[in-house]
Parts: C-alpha cells; structure tokens; sequence
C-alpha cells in the first residue's frame, strides 16, 4: 500500500486541529465560572521566553493552512501578526485553518513534494528543503509542538483536559479522504 505526502500530513493535522475548538471551549468555560479571569489564561506561558496561550493557535493556523498557501509559492515566511486577543478569536482561527485543510487535494499536496520551498525569516532564506520534509519535518512537528504547548498552558492552569481532550476523534478526519 502506497502512504503518501497527503495522507502522512492532512489528516493527523486535521484531526487535531479538531481536538483544539474543545480545548478552547474548556479554556473559557474555566475562566467563566471564577477560576481564573480570561487575562490570566490569555497571558499564560510555559516560561517566561515562551509565547503567551493565543499564539500557539496562531502558530497552529501558520503550520496548517496557513503554510498550505505559503509553500505553493515556493517559501514559507511566518506571520507574526493577528495574534487572537479573546476566545472566539481563536475559534475563527481554527475554523479558518481546517477549512484551508478541508479543502486541499491529494494533488495539491502531492505537487509540493519534490519542489523546493524556501524558509524566509526577516527577508533572508534560512534553509532550503524538498516540500515533503517541508511539511513533515518543519510544518508537522510546529504544528504538533504548538497544539500541545496550548494544552500544557491549560493544564498548568489548572483546566480539567484529559489525552482525548487533546487527541481529538482519530477515527474521524483519520481515515477519511
């Protein structure tokens, strides 16, 4: 059985990309019923160098649809700008980013793979790799290391989430095509 580049990536994204309209809604219904004020979830880091709780959505848009748009053009350059300020900013956000997945083909997918995409920061290229180790060697585990950095935030805080609260359905966008 072939396993290809969209299989190995549209699905698991999906999937937890599913799992983070839970997480928020958990988020906000802690902070609605006292224990905590929405300030102190939207404020909350893992360190002090990290990035505060709505970033990490921004960065799992970035690392999903986001990138999608960014690597047919041939570079992918982050967006450090729209960071969501309130709770049904980051539902949007999601929203935005399995739409853009909902909506990508085997093909588009596929025509990435052998293309080389350029990683620009700060209008300079960084690193240059293959569209396949693109979206499964920097887009995936970005997009991995930031949903769970927003589940961490939250148990840290004190939020009632469980594995299934961050895994999502995997039998859903999993095994659909």
């Amino acid at each position: 059985m072939a396993f290809d580049l969209y299989a190995a990536f549209v699905p698991t994204i999906r999937q937890l990309l599913g799992a983070l309209p839970g997480l928020v809604d958990k988020a906000e219904a802690f902070a609605a019923d006292g224990s905590c004020s929405d300030a102190d979830l939207l404020d909350a880091r893992l360190a002090e160098d990290m990035w505060p709780l709505p970033w990490h959505i921004r960065a799992c848009w970035m690392h999903s649809g986001y990138a999608l748009d960014q690597l047919a053009g041939g570079a992918f350059t982050p967006d450090f700008t729209d960071i969501p300020t309130n709770w049904a900013a980051m539902h949007e956000m999601i929203s935005a980013a399995d739409r853009r997945m909902a909506s990508v083909t085997p093909d588009e997918i596929d025509a990435l793979a052998d293309r080389n995409i350029d990683f620009v920061l700060g209008e300079e290229t960084r690193f240059t790799l293959p569209g396949e180790r693109f979206l499964l060697g920097f887009n995936m585990p970005n997009f991995q290391f930031h949903a769970t950095t927003f589940y961490g935030i939250l148990r840290m805080k004190g939020v009632s989430l469980g594995k299934r609260d961050y895994m999502g359905n995997p039998a859903g966008p999993m095994f659909q095509r």
